[in-house]
């Protein structure tokens, strides 16, 4: 079984006709700011490697590397845009003590759209995320915002990040009801190592219409096997900032646990003679509701490494190790739908086929 085989074999991003590439090029490695990314030359040569392997999809946000990733893009795409899929985010704090600088609301996100707009240097957004659920923000705001921008030609698709499941559906309901722009992208936390997502967020995302994009498919590095038990002692600050090993640890990704499952991870990648990050990566394009997983990469060598999850073939017995380390309880109603006696009791003997 595989997931996808180049970057160029496209497919159809949620309820929409734009194509996009099977893994996505995430850019939060771009700058040195935060202490742990790859500075410009280093940037540059990833973006061409993704970009000459076929690849179309690049995803940043507003305040990646401090505003750094989306001015790296802008030059970097200088020659080249019309040609790629570019999608940025909204809703992460601009400036310290100002209250409007960030968060879900319109004033938020006109502004950090037109910002986007200016450090990457283009006309429109491909796509438009909000990034996190600020809990605070009218949905109604939200979509008819987005939709603003929409009519306003300033972004061509929207979607959204980190929200939950009931909301996400309530928003794309109302947009339907109301004409507004749906939302096209759901991108979530998924990998190995978190897999709850397969409880409510990835079914409904199936349902409503949004292609999910994954991002820490490598649970902040901790799938790769860099990580030991002589790391699990490592206190993490509230920070994306300082090392690689803060942001696996403030992920939680940083844990007992999942050091077990990389380690399930390593004996498979032996099997395959494949690395660690491939297996990874080509496990989350499995799952059909995934449209395309992100990769972050801090060197062109890191990026050609995660490439090869492309050309990965898993068998049964692999998936079936990989299933057994990592599964997560899906909990009630699941659980209570799938027994034998409510299967019972709904259909009797009957065989119903669904065909979707």
């Amino acid at each position: 079984m595989s997931g996808a085989n180049t970057l160029d074999s496209y497919r159809l991003l949620g309820r929409s006709g734009l194509r996009v590439s099977p893994l996505s090029l995430g850019t939060m490695t771009f700058g040195a700011d935060w202490g742990w990314g790859a500075d410009k030359d280093e940037a540059r040569k990833i973006f061409d490697t993704y970009l000459d392997r076929g690849g179309n999809f690049i995803d940043t946000a507003n305040q990646y590397t401090n505003g750094t990733a989306e001015q790296l893009l802008g030059e970097f795409t200088a020659s080249n845009r019309e040609s790629l899929v570019l999608a940025t985010k909204y809703t992460m704090l601009r400036r310290k003590g100002d209250p409007n600088s960030g968060g879900n609301h319109r004033k938020s996100m006109f502004a950090s759209v037109e910002a986007s707009l200016r450090r990457l240097n283009t006309d429109y957004l491909d796509v438009l995320y909000l990034h996190a659920w600020d809990f605070r923000t009218p949905v109604e705001e939200i979509l008819r915002g987005m939709d603003d921008l929409v009519r306003a030609g300033k972004v061509l698709y929207v979607g959204i990040s980190d929200a939950p499941a009931w909301q996400v559906s309530r928003m794309q309901a109302i947009a339907d009801l109301r004409g507004w722009s749906p939302l096209i992208a759901l991108q979530i936390e998924y990998s190995l190592l978190e897999r709850t997502v397969e409880r409510e967020l990835i079914p409904m995302a199936k349902e409503m219409g949004l292609g999910v994009v994954p991002w820490s498919p490598l649970g902040s590095g901790v799938l790769t096997g860099k990580y030991t038990a002589a790391d699990l002692a490592h206190e993490a600050e509230g920070s994306a900032e300082g090392t690689r090993k803060n942001v696996a640890a403030a992920n939680g990704s940083l844990t007992a646990r999942g050091l077990a499952i990389a380690d399930v991870v390593g004996q498979v990648a032996a099997d395959l003679g494949k690395s660690r990050a491939q297996v990874a990566l080509a496990w989350t394009l499995l799952d059909p509701g995934v449209t395309s997983t992100l990769i972050g990469a801090r060197t062109a060598r890191q990026l050609e490494d995660n490439l090869g999850a492309l050309d990965i073939e898993f068998d049964s017995t692999h998936l079936a190790t990989l299933e057994q380390a990592s599964a997560v309880d899906l909990g009630f109603p699941h659980h209570f739908l799938a027994s034998a006696m409510s299967r019972s009791v709904i259909y009797d003997d009957l065989e119903v086929e669904t065909r979707r």
